[in-house]
C-alpha cells in the first residue's frame, strides 16, 4: 500500500495550529489542513507491512491501508467510500479521536507513524466540499419502528444504520439540540457544531426523526416507548461524574466539568445562559488530566482566566514511551494538548486535601504530593509524601476526573435493566443476542454499556448494536458488523 519506498523518502508531516495568541481569541477550530499534494505524500508513507496493525488498533476497524493508497494515487472519492464503509462520521473521529491506529502503525516501531488521523479528516472534508456525501435512503421500508435514546455518537450511528436498513427510527434526546457529548461536551474549538447539523440533514433525508427535549424516564415514560416501538436502543452515555469528597466541597465555585463546558457551547451557539459559570478574571484549578480536563483548560483560557493550574493524581508519564514494550498497544507517555500549550501549568501526583473559603467564598485549594506504593495485597496504594503540602489560589475549581457509570435514576430505574459490577447496563457483545439487555427488545450500546470511552468506540458499538437490532427484528441482516 502507498508507495513501496514512500516511508523512506518522505518524513511525517502533520497539520499545524494557528498561533496561540491568535486562536485563544475565538472558539472556532484552529487546525490548519495540509494541501492535497502533501496529504498524498503522507498516504505514500503507508508501508506494505503485511499485517496492518493499524486496523486492529482502530475500534471501528477502518480499512486504513486501502484509503491511504487511494489518497496517494489521487483516488479521493474511492477513498471516501472505503472510509464510510466502516465509519459513519469520520469528520468527528478525524478531529477528536486520539488515534490509537497511529500508535499501532508498523512504522511507529522505530519511526514516526503515518499521519492516519489527518488523512482521514482530509478525505471526509474533501467529500463534503465536493458534494460527494448525500443521503442513502433505504431501498424498501420494513414497517418496523425503533426508538434510540441518546443522540451522542453511539445513538447517531445506530440510528443511521437502522434507518438505512429500512426501519422507522426516532432518536430521542433530553437536551435542546441533537449531538450529546459531541454537541455539549466537546468545545467548538475542537469540533464545530455545523458538522453535526449537516449529518442531521443527511439522516433526516434517510428517514430518521429527531425528538429533542425528550428526557426519557423523566418527562417521557420509558414504558411508553416499549409500547410504541418494536425495539428500544439505549445509547445515553456514562454521565455520573466522579466526585471529590474533601472538606470544603460544598463551597460555591466548585463544579463538574459538564456543568461548565455545555454552558460555553450554548453561548457559542447564540443562546443566553443565565448564571453561566465563567473563568473570567479568576484563578482556575482543573482537577483531572484527561481530555475533559484539557477542554476545561482551553475554555477557561478563552474566557480570560487569570491563571489555570491542572492537577493529575497519577505520576507524570515518561516523555517517550517504551515502544518495544508497548507497541502496537496504546502507550503510556506524556501528552501535551493544544490547550496545555495555551498557558496552563501542570503538576502530577497531586491529591487535593481541602477547599478553603474566605468570607464565604472559595479562595484557595490545599493539596499535597503523593507516591504510589504496593499495599499488603500487592495492589497500588496512594501515600502522602511528607512535607509536600501546599496551598494555591483557587476561585474556580473544575472537576474532570471521569465518570463512574450511567445515571441510574429515571430511564434505567423505570426499565429495571440489569447492571454489571461497575454500574453500567449489562449487555454482552459476544455470542447470540449481542447488545441485548435483560429486558426483552431493549438493547444498549456505547458508554452506557461499556463505561466512559472514546467517540470512535461509541460509533463502533452503535453500528454493531444496529446490526443486532436488525437481526432481532427481521431474522437476518445485511448491515456490517
Amino acid at each position: 500500500m502507498g508507495k513501496i519506498t514512500g516511508f523512506m523518502e518522505f518524513e511525517r508531516e502533520d497539520r499545524g495550529y494557528a498561533p496561540v495568541a491568535e486562536r485563544v481569541k475565538f472558539y472556532k477550530e484552529f487546525v490548519k489542513a495540509l494541501p492535497d499534494a502533501d496529504m498524498s505524500k503522507q498516504g505514500a508513507r503507508c508501508m506494505d507491512c503485511g499485517i496492518p496493525f493499524c486496523q486492529t488498533g482502530c475500534p471501528v476497524n477502518n480499512v486504513i491501508p486501502d484509503w491511504n493508497d487511494l489518497v496517494y494515487r489521487g483516488g479521493w472519492r474511492d477513498a471516501l467510500d472505503v472510509l464510510h464503509s466502516t465509519n459513519n462520521f469520520p469528520e468527528f473521529t478525524g478531529r477528536v479521536c486520539p488515534a490509537p491506529c497511529e500508535a499501532a502503525c508498523t512504522l511507529n516501531i522505530n519511526d514516526d507513524p503515518v499521519a492516519i488521523k489527518s488523512i482521514e479528516q482530509a478525505i471526509v472534508d474533501k467529500g463534503w466540499k465536493e458534494g460527494w456525501i448525500g443521503p442513502i435512503p433505504p431501498a424498501a421500508k420494513t414497517g418496523k419502528k425503533v426508538a434510540v435514546v441518546g443522540s451522542g455518537p453511539a445513538g447517531l450511528a445506530a440510528a443511521q444504520q437502522l434507518a438505512r436498513a429500512g426501519h422507522d427510527v426516532t432518536l430521542f434526546e433530553k437536551n435542546d439540540r441533537i449531538g450529546g457529548l459531541l454537541r455539549y461536551g466537546i468545545p467548538d474549538f475542537k469540533m464545530e457544531k455545523h458538522l453535526i447539523d449537516r449529518r442531521m440533514e443527511q439522516m433526516a433525508a434517510e428517514g430518521v426523526t429527531f425528538k429533542t427535549n425528550a428526557h426519557v424516564g423523566v418527562n417521557l415514560p420509558a414504558k411508553q416507548l416499549l409500547a410504541d416501538f418494536d425495539a428500544l436502543v439505549l445509547t445515553g452515555g456514562s454521565e455520573k461524574p466522579r466526585d471529590l469528597p474533601v472538606p470544603g466541597r460544598e463551597l460555591a465555585g466548585i463544579h463538574y466539568a459538564m456543568e461548565f463546558l455545555p454552558s460555553q457551547n450554548k453561548t457559542v451557539a447564540g443562546d443566553k445562559v443565565p448564571g453561566q459559570i465563567l473563568a473570567t478574571g479568576k484563578h482556575v484549578v482543573v482537577i483531572g488530566g484527561g481530555d475533559t480536563g484539557s477542554d476545561c483548560i482551553g475554555t477557561s483560557i478563552r474566557q480570560g482566566a487569570k491563571s489555570v493550574m491542572n492537577f493529575e493524581l497519577m505520576p507524570q508519564p515518561p516523555e517517550q514511551e517504551d515502544k518495544p514494550l508497548t507497541w502496537p498497544y496504546w502507550p503510556l507517555k506524556l501528552r501535551t494538548s493544544s490547550s496545555h500549550e495555551e498557558g496552563a501549568k501542570r503538576d502530577f501526583a497531586v491529591a487535593t486535601k481541602s477547599f478553603n473559603a474566605k468570607g464565604g467564598k472559595l479562595e484557595s485549594l490545599t493539596a499535597c504530593h503523593v507516591e504510589w506504593v504496593k499495599d499488603a495485597k500487592g495492589g497500588m496504594a496512594m501515600k502522602e509524601v511528607a512535607g509536600t503540602e501546599f496551598t494555591i489560589p483557587a476561585e474556580l475549581v473544575l472537576l474532570a476526573m471521569g465518570y463512574l457509570h450511567p445515571v441510574h435514576e429515571g430511564l434505567l430505574a423505570e426499565l429495571a435493566v440489569e447492571k454489571d459490577g461497575r454500574g453500567n447496563v449489562k449487555a454482552t457483545t459476544d455470542g447470540k443476542g449481542c447488545y441485548a439487555t435483560s429486558v426483552p427488545k431493549v438493547f444498549a450500546a456505547g458508554d452506557m454499556r461499556r463505561g466512559q470511552s472514546l467517540v470512535v468506540w461509541a460509533i463502533r458499538e452503535g453500528r454493531q448494536a444496529a446490526r443486532e437490532v436488525d437481526l432481532f427484528l427481521m431474522g437476518s441482516t445485511s448491515l456490517p458488523r
